[in-house]
């Protein structure tokens, strides 16, 4: 008997190999991959042009529908092609901005329609390119891709980056666009190449962001300047960090308003941030806190924090009408980060005795000021029954912290002796008479009202 003959396999061959195992490997390619594979040979070339297989990255990467490509009568390969050679060097940013861009106009279409009016069609390749040729610097990709989706707003109220009133302090800040941006870049020590991207036409507030790495900044990193008000060097501007970069800023700011982070109050977002722990309940009555920094009325020398907080005060709609009762007083216990009390109280909230019954709800606005980077505030509202007017209960307040965001410390003043500068810092005077006067040392005119503080 013949011995059995041992065939060596054959070697698989690419072109043998079925159609639909080989579209499912093709699928999990990324777009540079796909493309590549037209090059390798004619099967891998027929098969990466298989349509189906760019509607996923038509979608991943530039967030287009089926509806958007019925419109455009063209196919998802084609499609893709076509805005890549526009839109390709912002590929890894375009789809989170746009979406960014999307939800937020979504969020605000019906809340604040007169904000998404004043938003700016946008700007082509050419006319980002000639800013960096105005200005000097490149400018960061993130950024011009969120420019070649909107170029930012026109100068408004409310302005799309938010709002903040206190009873004598007002500001609101827009979203510039690029030739503003561009006209306000700064060369002068202290602010040395950095680009605007907010403004403010109340305060002259401006959000910048550095676009190299000089005076003690990071590259692109984004921030509101805070003047070193007790050194005679002009050049010696502290930093309150807002973002690391432009994607980061944008998105986060973004996603805090669309998720209802920052309320919306009369058509305006107002940037209050709100711990969810923060909230207490006595009986029928929930008080909850939501707090607020404000760099504009803050400074690291001498060092003088700004909070404001927004409280609301709500009874339950199911309680009994007979438990319908009305604030007489507040006490507050209010603590800095080095432990430091001081205990306030008296009448009444902002001026008012609010009425509060089942189901109605009591907000209202006030401020304090910390010499640390950091305290707290709790405390307790004292009301009487309107029904029994000689009963008196205490409703507590919530702790609720406040916390100066990260900063730097200006360069130039770290190499200038300030020891003929110094000053207590213990000291944490939070009286109006206090703070009119630290606001003028903050060169900003002193207000023609007084600020309603720990209300």
């Amino acid at each position: 008997m013949a011995a059995a003959v041992e065939q060596e396999p054959q070697p698989l061959s690419l072109e043998l190999l079925p159609t639909d195992p080989l579209l499912l490997i093709l699928s999990f390619l990324d777009y540079r991959d796909l493309l590549s594979c037209c090059y390798v040979s004619r099967r891998l070339n027929q098969l990466s042009s298989h349509d189906p297989l760019w509607k996923r990255h038509c979608k991943k990467y530039w967030l287009l529908s089926e509806a958007e490509k019925t419109l455009r009568k063209q196919s998802w390969k084609a499609i893709f092609l076509s805005i890549y050679s526009d839109l390709g060097r912002y590929i890894q940013y375009y789809a989170t901005l746009k979406k960014a861009w999307d939800d937020i106009e979504r969020y605000l279409g019906q809340r604040c329609p007169r904000m998404i009016g004043s938003l700016k069609d946008s700007v082509q390749e050419e006319d980002l390119d000639a800013v960096e040729a105005q200005i000097g610097c490149k400018l960061p990709d993130d950024y011009r891709c969120s420019f070649r989706i909107h170029n930012g707003q026109k100068l408004v109220v409310p302005g799309l980056m938010g709002s903040m009133a206190l009873s004598n302090h007002y500001r609101s800040e827009d979203l510039l666009d690029i030739d503003t941006a561009a006209g306000g870049f700064q060369q002068r020590l202290g602010l040395k190449q950095c680009l605007p991207l907010t403004f403010c036409i109340h305060t002259g507030l401006s959000q910048y962001m550095a676009l190299e790495s000089v005076e003690g900044r990071n590259k692109y990193e984004i921030f509101y300047q805070c003047p070193d008000q007790m050194a005679r060097n002009p050049s010696a501007i502290d930093m309150f960090i807002t973002g690391t970069s432009y994607l980061e800023w944008f998105t986060s700011y973004v996603n805090n308003v669309v998720t209802g982070g920052y309320p919306i109050i009369r058509d305006q977002i107002f940037r209050y941030v709100h711990d969810k722990e923060c909230v207490a309940t006595t009986g029928d009555i929930t008080v909850s806190v939501s707090t607020s920094f404000l760099p504009e009325l803050s400074s690291v020398h001498p060092p003088h924090y700004f909070f404001t907080y927004r409280i609301r005060i709500e009874m339950s709609k199911d309680a009994l009408p007979e438990k319908a009762c009305q604030l007489d007083s507040r006490y507050w216990r209010i603590t800095n980060a080095k432990g430091d009390v001081e205990e306030v109280q008296g009448p009444g909230v902002v001026g008012e005795f609010p009425i509060i019954s089942p189901g109605r709800v009591y907000e209202y606005t006030s401020c304090t000021t910390f010499s640390t980077t950091s305290g707290y505030m709790e405390g307790y509202y004292t009301f009487h029954c309107l029904y029994y007017k000689d009963k008196f209960f205490n409703v507590i307040i919530p702790r609720f912290h406040m916390v100066c965001p990260t900063f730097k410390v200006s360069t130039a003043r770290m190499e200038t002796n300030h020891n003929e500068y110094a000053m207590d810092e213990d000291e944490d005077s939070t009286d109006t008479d206090d703070y009119e006067d630290r606001h003028r040392v903050l060169d900003i005119p002193a207000p023609s009202g007084r600020c309603p503080r720990h209300t």
